[in-house]
Formats: structure tokens, sequence, C-alpha cells
């Protein structure tokens, strides 16, 4: 079945990354080939909730995580509710349907001793890896930024004479965030033994393998787990870990609730609010600590 129009209304209207669009793409294409094997039926646009919901009990069986269905449905919501838009059908099938429940990840980030850790005391050396991969751990825990957006980084995303990074966030919405001084050196840097390769594919990009193509996301996680699995002990040592420091050492250190959204590109504040909960352990510490009335 053709979704182009539907892949197209999601990239050119609503702004949705390539990626979401792809997984969006992946979603329908799955659904439509059960509901074809299973109820011989040629097109999803015509499914009825029992049909949807015989997936869902599929997903379920297959192993698959209450959070990761919840994902898929909402790619199918969305696309029925484009059919609704242009008129294509007359009632959304997951009109009355409500999320499986999911239990809330707790996210714990690294602490500042384990990045200190990592930055300070750990042998990098001085080969192009060495200096590429130290660089990215600084970038994620300086900015806050995500592993695809890490990926995406232009040569023109760096402004050195401003000390600043033009990152392209969820749906295409650009943000500018600021680069501190350590991490200015350390592009410098890269940039000069990045000038060395030999043979660069892709130019445009900032980071790269010693290959000269662009950097992919596998590679990045790899590199974030195998350094911080030398100073932490944590379950998860990943990308993402380490913006969720970022965030949470930031509102440690008091930061407005407001600049972190804006730091880590959330749309809205209730994003950025999952990181508090670190923020406010640290604060009940200070009041313990400090407040007059407090039993030391």
């Amino acid at each position: 079945m053709d979704f182009k129009s539907f892949t197209d209304y999601l990239l050119l209207e609503k702004n949705y990354s390539a990626l979401t669009v792809k997984a969006y793409y992946n979603d329908l294409t799955r659904f439509s080939e059960f509901i074809a094997e299973t109820f011989d039926s040629p097109s999803i646009n015509t499914v009825n909730y029992s049909q949807i919901r015989s997936w869902i009990v599929l997903l379920v069986e297959d192993g698959i995580s209450n959070r990761s269905i919840n994902r898929k449905i909402s790619a199918l919501n969305t696309y029925y509710k484009f059919l609704l838009k242009v008129g294509d059908i007359e009632q959304n099938p997951l009109a009355k349907h409500k999320a499986l429940k999911t239990s809330k990840k707790v996210q714990v980030p690294f602490s500042e001793a384990e990045v200190k850790t990592v930055l300070d005391d750990l042998n990098f050396g001085d080969d192009f890896e060495s200096i590429r991969n130290k660089l990215i751990i600084e970038i994620f825990y300086s900015t806050g930024i995500r592993r695809i957006e890490l990926v995406e980084l232009k040569l023109t995303s760096v402004d050195l004479h401003n000390k600043t990074l033009k990152v392209l966030g969820k749906r295409n919405k650009e943000r500018i965030v600021p680069l501190l001084d350590s991490v200015v050196q350390s592009l410098k840097r890269y940039l000069e033994v990045r000038h060395e390769l030999e043979d660069i594919t892709d130019k445009q990009f900032l980071f790269l393998t010693k290959k000269g193509v662009k950097i992919y996301e596998t590679l990045v996680y790899r590199i974030i787990n195998d350094y911080f699995s030398s100073a932490s002990s944590k379950v998860k040592k990943s990308p993402h870990i380490l913006r969720h420091s970022f965030a949470t050492h930031l509102l440690n250190q008091g930061a407005d609730l407001n600049a972190v959204k804006e730091l880590l590109g959330h749309s809205s504040l209730a994003a950025t609010q999952v990181y508090t909960h670190n923020s406010i352990a640290e604060l009940k510490k200070v009041h313990i600590n400090a407040h007059p009335r407090s039993k030391k």
C-alpha cells in the first residue's frame, strides 16, 4: 500500500524528522501485512478497532513492550487522523483507544564525579578517534543535545567566533546553544586532526569516522558506553544519560527551569520537569544541612 501522501504530509506540513517518518512508515507497513494475512483485507483504511486490537494482542504475545506498542499505535492514530482530514474516512477506529499502561523509567544520571573522572582522569590519547571521542562526550555534557542531533551536526553548525552551536532538533526546529571555552578549544583541536584525514566522503558533517564518513548512532552509543564503563557502575550508560546528567547538574546548581528547557530543545516545560526529581533531592539535602531548625 502506498503511504506517500501521508509521509509527505508528515515531512512537509508537520515537520516530522526523516527518522520519525520512516518509523511511522514501517509501522503502517507491518500493520498492513498483518491485516492482509489475518483478515484478507486489501486496505487498512477500512479496518475496525477490533481488528487493531487483534494486532495489539499479537504484539503483546511477541514480547513487544507496552511503550513500543503505544508508539506503533500512535503512528496508526496519526495516519487515521490524516485520513479524516483529507476526507478518506468518516471515523477514526482509534478514537476511543486508551494507551497501554507503562512503568515510568527512572533515568539515573551520572554524578558530577563520574563525569569528571571520564573527562579529567582517563587517558584519551592524541590520535584522531581519541580526540573526536572526548569532544563528543564534552559536547553531550556541556550542551545536552540528543544523539541524533550530534550525528547530524554540520561544519556550518559551529560558530567558533561566537562560541555557539546551531542544533537542528525535533520537527526541524533550530536552536542555538552556547559552548564552553574548554569545548571550543577541543573543537579547534578536533578540526585540525579532521582536516588531516586522507579521504573524506561526507565533507559537510562535523563528526566523521576515521574513514571519512559520517558518524552513526550506534557508534556514538558505543563511545559513551565504553568510556563511562570505566567510571560508572550504573546499568545504563548512554548519550541520553549524559543529556539527563547535563540537565540535572544545571538544575542542582540553581539554573532556571525555563533556561534548561530552551537548552534541551523541549517544546513544553512538562518535558523538562522530569529532570527535576534529582534537583529536588539535592535541594532537600541543602535544606536539611543549612536550615537553623534542622537537627544535625
